[in-house]
Parts: C-alpha cells; sequence; structure tokens
C-alpha cells in the first residue's frame, strides 16, 4: 500500500520537494517502460522515450500546466503513447503505412496490442478509433469501404471482395490506396491518431 496518493506526491513535487518526484517515478516506472518496450521492441528506444517521458512530465510540473489530480498515471501513459507515435512517424515505421496490410492479420492496432491492456490504455485505444474513424472521412468512398470492412468489422479481403461486389486484387489495390492517402492526409492536416 503507498503512503502518499500520486497526487499528494504531485503537490510535494511542486513546492520543492524532489524525493517526491523520484517516488512517482519509481512507483510507475515498471509499468510506463514496459509500455513503450512493448511497442517499439528495443531497449535503447524504450529506454530513451521513457527518459523524454518524464523530462516532459517534469516540464510540465515546472510551468504549472498539469491539472489531472488523482489521474497521473494515465496522464503519463499518454505522454509516453504520444511520444512513442512520434518516434514512428519521425522513423516512418507506423504499422498505420506499411506494406503488411496484405497479412490476413494485420490489425491497424498492431502496434498497441496487449493482452494485459491497463483500463488507461484502453481509454487510449478507444480515442485513436474515434480519430482514425474521424480521418477515415476525408477518403474516397470506396477506399474508405474497404478499409473500415478490414479495420473495424475484421473481414478478410476476401470477404470485403464479396461484400463489395468486386475482385480480391480490387480489394487490396484501394485498401493499398487507401492507406497511403491516410498517411498523406495525417501529415497534411498535421493530424495524429494519439489523445491530444
Amino acid at each position: 500500500m503507498n503512503l502518499f496518493e500520486d497526487s499528494q506526491l504531485v503537490d510535494s513535487y511542486l513546492v520543492g520537494d524532489e524525493s517526491a518526484l523520484a517516488e512517482l517515478i519509481n512507483r510507475h516506472k515498471n509499468k510506463v517502460y514496459g509500455f513503450i518496450f512493448s511497442k517499439v521492441l528495443d531497449r535503447d528506444i524504450a529506454e530513451d522515450i521513457f527518459q523524454d517521458t518524464f523530462v516532459k512530465v517534469i516540464l510540465t510540473l515546472k510551468e504549472g500546466k498539469y491539472s489531472e489530480e488523482g489521474k497521473f498515471l494515465p496522464w503519463v501513459m499518454r505522454i509516453a503513447h504520444n511520444l512513442t507515435i512520434d518516434y514512428f512517424r519521425s522513423k516512418t515505421r507506423m504499422p498505420l503505412i506499411g506494406e503488411t496490410f496484405v497479412d490476413e492479420d494485420f490489425s491497424i492496432f498492431d502496434f498497441l496490442a496487449d493482452p494485459e491492456d491497463s483500463s488507461e490504455v484502453k481509454i487510449i485505444k478507444d480515442q485513436i478509433e474515434k480519430d482514425l474513424r474521424m480521418i477515415i472521412e476525408y477518403l474516397p468512398e470506396d477506399q474508405r469501404q474497404v478499409l473500415e470492412l478490414r479495420i473495424f468489422k475484421d473481414l478478410s479481403f476476401k470477404e470485403i471482395a464479396e461484400e463489395t461486389e468486386v475482385s480480391i486484387n480490387t480489394a487490396l489495390g484501394r485498401m493499398r490506396y487507401a492507406l497511403i492517402n491516410l498517411r498523406k492526409l495525417i501529415e497534411e492536416k498535421n493530424l495524429t491518431l494519439t489523445i491530444v
């Protein structure tokens, strides 16, 4: 049992108790680092993102911009998630724009898959799905239809071809163009699949 709630430690840190921040980091480091590592699968990169996460936490606290009392961990997890997305975008390695969509097992959320997701991660995933649905609305109808059937209804390309009355190759082609256009839309409109 923790002697102090996260919110109490945040308050202590804000009035100059550096040890309170150390306690917060120690309390949540395994969960935050584990989340990051499960996405990037590289210890050095995970460590860098972990450090960046807490640098951003410290700066936000010092600037007096933190106002989510009682929700410290979800807030930190969101920062970690955003920085992980930034890493994938900077390396153009985000699965959203990969070539793996031909694989029947592909899911746009594979990079977030975690068999024991915590409640805050589920909240983040829900928000990403809402953001994704909003972005998809910009696509041409035929591309949007294939993308929605594949991602949200989890249909195979054979099933998509039957439902849309086109060949499997046409369905695959539409999916490919949908992903290309989705990437362009994200860049052009400066959209990010994260909680803001």
